[in-house]
């Protein structure tokens, strides 16, 4: 998702593109039919939860901290994404920043019409291609993952009807993905909103807030929306504002 103007963003996913655009502070206009809203981006902004239970949930715990993340992270919530596309986005994330992703997947969707390519078009890259495009030591990794969806070795509706724990030993069978990038694939590819992703930025907060020792079943079923309001909180806040 990208703001193409101030208070204007473009999502693109499934093959579709949608503009939507901010009236009021949290008052906002999808340019799309009621048809398109309701067949896919209902679904894609995971509309039928219900966050504000979860928040109060989160609150009753008495965290400070976590209180102050809900506060912050008001509207976050978890997008129902392609399961391939997150598992490629995801492997390009490692060691590397957001603006510098989100470079790399442009130029991997550029020769399909910004749309984003099939298994079976990566599969016909080779390592140097992808090496050209700027992944690194993230070649490999993504060329493997390609030529496993193509031959079935990962099996994505195999992958769909596993529980959480199940699917990410699955995922970690493969070369490139560890336990971050599979609780990440789970989360956002699955909508398995029980995993929970420990990159470096949870791994500081569970340190240092925390004692290195966070409680996840505290918020059985659904710590991966703890999670981002964790996530976004300590990224969002400046080191000049107080974080409780």
């Amino acid at each position: 998702m990208s703001e193409i103007s101030p208070d204007v963003w473009q999502a693109t996913a499934f093959g579709r593109r949608l503009r939507i655009r901010r009236e009021e502070i949290h008052d906002f206009v999808f340019e799309c039919s009621r048809e398109e809203f309701d067949k896919i981006w209902f679904d894609y902004f995971d509309m039928q939860r219900d966050y504000s239970k979860i928040k109060e949930n989160i609150r009753s715990v008495g965290d400070p901290y976590l209180t102050a993340a809900v506060d912050y992270g008001y509207g976050i919530r978890i997008l129902k994404q392609d399961l391939w596309e997150t598992a490629v986005t995801f492997i390009i994330s490692q060691q590397n920043n957001i603006r510098r992703i989100k470079s790399i997947v442009e130029r991997l969707c550029e020769p399909y019409g910004n749309q984003f390519p099939a298994p079976d078009r990566l599969a016909q890259y080779t390592e140097n291609d992808f090496l050209a495009l700027g992944l690194g030591y993230r070649a490999k990794y993504l060329k493997d993952i390609a030529e496993a969806v193509v031959s079935g070795d990962l099996d994505f509706h195999k992958l769909q009807k596993m529980n959480c724990a199940d699917a990410i030993c699955y995922l970690m069978r493969f070369l490139g993905i560890g336990n971050k990038v599979a609780n990440c694939i789970a989360l956002f590819g699955l909508h398995k909103i029980e995993a929970f992703p420990v990159d470096v930025w949870i791994k500081r907060i569970i340190d240092e807030r925390y004692g290195g020792n966070f409680d996840v079943q505290r918020f059985s079923g659904y710590a991966g929306i703890v999670q981002q309001y964790m996530f976004f909180y300590q990224r969002g806040v400046s080191v000049s504002q107080e974080i409780y």
